[in-house]
């Protein structure tokens, strides 16, 4: 029996403090014990839309693992004095867990993207895991009115575990719509992480990652369409993080300051 970790506030955004192997440990957890499960992840845009979208921050708080997937996070836990034990990205935790999934047994279902990305999603998983089980997929552009038909194909093919390739919020709202209705153990949302096992999107260098400069990689293959998002997002997270440093000031702040700067020296 895993103990809940402490779950803290950053930007005024819960998050839950665990490591990519303590989060692949408590959904194998979750799985083998078939709880339900609604995953979310946490990084900068997330926070900020947190306290933008009312009904986003409703489904946040009724999450049941709230993981933090992006740098700033990161380094605003240690300012704080509460720093977090490390990332969990959304896409490294979609692939540790679809290799722990054929080691373990476990069945997985795709669902989100185009028809011929998730289908070429779904082929490079196999040809990396040869004993995965995939239960189905589909893809992500389906009406409301189709909605209980994709629930029933889901529930249909016995899936234990459930990756949920579509955009914030309507990830976290179709999940947390539909948890009650799915007998899938774990639900998680991967966002764009179709793409990026398909190669349709390049992840950043793995130095601009622990940067936290993943925005501005995304940013310069498409700035047509991401300039102004990232804009806004990253300018209302640092006032997000401002505002939270000053209510620490003269508490945890100073120390969690010290702290960060002597890790990173």
């Amino acid at each position: 029996m895993s103990s809940t970790p402490h779950r803290i506030h950053i930007a005024g955004c819960p998050v839950d403090n665990y490591s990519m192997d303590g989060a692949i440990a408590e959904l194998c957890r979750r799985i083998d014990s078939r709880t339900r499960t609604h995953v979310v992840f946490v990084n900068a845009a997330k926070g900020v839309q947190y306290h933008q979208n009312p009904a986003l921050r409703d489904v946040v708080e009724r999450a049941d693992l709230l993981l933090p997937d992006g740098v700033p996070i990161l380094w605003l836990s240690y300012f704080k004095g509460t720093p977090l034990s490390g990332r969990v990205a959304g896409v490294d935790l979609m692939e540790r867990m679809v290799g722990v999934a054929a080691q373990r047994g476990y069945r997985v279902f795709f669902l989100g993207a185009s028809a011929d990305i998730v289908q070429k999603t779904v082929a490079i998983f196999r040809q990396r895991f040869p004993q995965l089980l995939v239960a189905g997929f589909h893809d992500g552009y389906f009406s409301l009115s189709e909605e209980e038909t994709i629930i029933d194909k889901i529930n249909r093919s016995h899936a234990d575990f459930l990756l949920v390739g579509m955009s914030t919020p309507q990830k976290e709202l179709w999940v947390d719509r539909n948890l009650a209705k799915l007998k899938v153990s774990v639900c998680e949302g991967v966002g764009g992480g179709f793409d990026v096992v398909a190669g349709l999107t390049k992840r950043a260098p793995l130095w601009m990652q622990c940067a936290g400069l993943e925005w501005l990689y995304r940013l310069l293959q498409e700035p047509g369409r991401m300039w102004k998002r990232y804009v806004l997002w990253n300018s209302s997270f640092l006032w997000l993080a401002f505002t939270d440093l000053c209510k620490g000031f003269g508490r945890t702040g100073d120390k969690g300051t010290q702290s960060y700067l002597r890790r990173h020296s």
